[in-house]
């Protein structure tokens, strides 16, 4: 079964810098949390508010020892008014075994307020 794995982060600041560290954070986070291998992820989709334009998130997610060959591509956000600004969102396509209800999906930094009903459900588990 392939399962959709949800992520989301903010930044600070639109710096390189920045963006590419709370990416690498939010993907450990998603790996460690639903124990993802590289050859099991079917592709990668990032998403990115408008005020993030400084650095394509992607690049740290290829550069991660094992992934250069899993698909990633970067897009805009829909900008809706009073979106969470500075976001950045992943979603990963992953073969697994596990049900629908034991996927953990992962919210940090300002984009707990997008979900706060995963948020507690992460936490728990």
């Amino acid at each position: 079964m392939i399962r959709g794995i949800r992520g989301a982060t903010t930044v600070n600041q639109n710096k390189q810098s920045e963006i590419y560290e709370k990416t690498k954070v939010l993907l450990e986070t998603l790996i460690e949390k639903n124990d993802i291998k590289p050859e099991d992820v079917a592709h990668v989709f990032v998403s990115v508010t408008d005020d993030i334009d400084q650095a394509f998130p992607a690049r740290p997610i290829r550069e991660k020892q094992g992934w250069v060959f899993v698909p990633v591509m970067c897009m805009k956000e829909i900008n809706v008014p009073n979106g969470l600004p500075l976001c950045i969102r992943l979603m990963l396509s992953v073969n697994t075994d596990k049900d629908q209800p034991d996927i953990v999906h992962v919210y940090q930094e300002q984009a707990v307020s997008l979900r706060p009903d995963l948020v507690e459900n992460a936490e728990g588990k």
